[in-house]
C-alpha cells in the first residue's frame, strides 16, 4: 500500500471514502447473499465460489475471502499493488455472506424468488457504486483482470475470459447456473453506472472512478 493505515485514518476525506467503502461491501455481500438464496443462479465468481464450497464441504463465505487471497497472490508477478479497499474487499464480502445466507428466509415460490434475485441485484449494484466510488483500490478479481490487460491485453477479452473461466469451473464443481445468471450478467453493468452517478458524487469524481483501473470497471460488473 502507498500509505499506512493510520497516514490513511489521519485525513477526514479518506475516513468518509473508507466509511463509503465498508458500507458498500456490506451491501454487496447482502446481495450475493440474496442470489444464492433465491437458486435461480448465480453471478459468475459465485458460481465458482458455490462449487468449492459443494466439494469442499466449507461455507460459501469462508471459499469466497480464501479466493479473494489466493487471487491476490496472483498480483505479485503481475505487479499490481493492493489498496486498503482490496484487502476489505477480499474480507468483508465473504463474511457478510457466511453470517447472512442462513438467515434470510427461503424464498419458497416463484414470485418470491424473483423477487429476491431483483433485489439482490440491486443491492450489489448500489454497494459496488460505493465500493468502486470510493477509489481504495480494485477488488483482487479486478485487480487481476486489469493487471493482465495492462500487458498488451484486451480488457473487455480479459474479463470475459477470466468469468468464463470461473463460470465454467463453478459449473463443472456444481455451482448453480440458471436464468438468474444471465439476469444478472444484462443488469449489473448498467445499475453499478447508474449508481455511481446518483451517490452523492459530482460529475468529474464518477467519471474518474469509471476510467481509473485501479476504480474497478464498473461498466462489466462489480469491484470485486
Amino acid at each position: 500500500m502507498h500509505r499506512s493505515v493510520v497516514a490513511f485514518m489521519s485525513s477526514t476525506d479518506d475516513r468518509r471514502r473508507l466509511v463509503r467503502c465498508v458500507v458498500g461491501l456490506v451491501l454487496c455481500g447482502i446481495g450475493f447473499s440474496a442470489l444464492v438464496r433465491a437458486d435461480l443462479g448465480l453471478d459468475p465468481w459465485d458460481v465458482f465460489h458455490q462449487g468449492v464450497s459443494e466439494r469442499l464441504g466449507a461455507p460459501i463465505g469462508v471459499v469466497t475471502v480464501a479466493t479473494g487471497f489466493v487471487v491476490l497472490l496472483a498480483w505479485v508477478p503481475l505487479r499490481e499493488r493492493p489498496g486498503v479497499g482490496t484487502i476489505l474487499n477480499a474480507l468483508i464480502i465473504g463474511t457478510v455472506m457466511d453470517l447472512l445466507i442462513g438467515r434470510l428466509p427461503e424464498p419458497g415460490a416463484w414470485p418470491s424468488a424473483w423477487a429476491m434475485l431483483l433485489a439482490g441485484v440491486v443491492l450489489t449494484a448500489i454497494g459496488s457504486g460505493l465500493y468502486i466510488g470510493s477509489r481504495l483500490g480494485p477488488g483482487p478479481r479486478d485487480g487481476l483482470m486489469t493487471g493482465i490487460a495492462r500487458r498488451g491485453h484486451s480488457l473487455r477479452l480479459v474479463r470475459t475470459a477470466i468469468e468464463l473461466t470461473a463460470l465454467l469451473g463453478g459449473w463443472a464443481l456444481g455451482g448453480t447456473v440458471g436464468v438468474g445468471t444471465l439476469v444478472f450478467a444484462m443488469a449489473i453493468g448498467p445499475l453499478v453506472q447508474l449508481s455511481l452517478g446518483h451517490l452523492s458524487m459530482s460529475e468529474r469524481e464518477a467519471h474518474a472512478a469509471v476510467v481509473t483501473p485501479t476504480a474497478g470497471t464498473p461498466g462489466s460488473g462489480p469491484g470485486r
